[in-house]
């Protein structure tokens, strides 16, 4: 990738994330990410005041699994994190990939005048960043 390349983060996010309720249990959680073979969710506002959160396996597994709590009596607003690191769908992917990093993060939600419309991970960025030899190449 060049200093000159410039590549919107809405060439590489994930669309349409899916989303639960703060108030779903972890199982109902782990049953949703299971059903669409995805490992984050997006944990919705309460009202339009309110942030974003997301839920990943790696929670799930550090604070219920590994606690020995029980998922369907723990709720996802219990464990989320929140509030999340989003970037907007124009921006380079060079300097998402900066933020992640510089956070230690490994994704991120995107927005497009304030609302949710995908998820970038770092694995993705770097994907895209440096494409596999014969992509792209002439």
């Amino acid at each position: 990738m060049t200093d000159k390349s410039y590549t919107p983060i809405r060439n590489v996010m994930t669309a349409s994330p899916i989303a639960v309720d703060g108030l779903a249990t972890v199982k109902q959680a782990v049953e949703l990410m299971h059903q669409h073979n995805v490992n984050s969710l997006v944990v919705d506002k309460r009202d339009d005041s309110d942030e974003y959160g997301i839920v990943a396996v790696h929670d799930i597994a550090e604070q219920i699994i590994s606690r020995g709590r029980a998922p369907e009596r723990v709720s996802v607003y219990e464990i989320m994190s929140k509030p999340v690191l989003s970037f907007d769908v124009d921006m380079n992917i060079k300097y998402a990939v900066r933020l992640l990093v510089r956070f230690r993060l490994s994704r991120a939600l995107v927005l497009e005048r304030g609302k949710f419309v995908g998820i970038v991970t770092l694995r993705d960025l770097v994907f895209r960043s440096i494409p596999p030899a014969g992509v792209g190449e002439a």
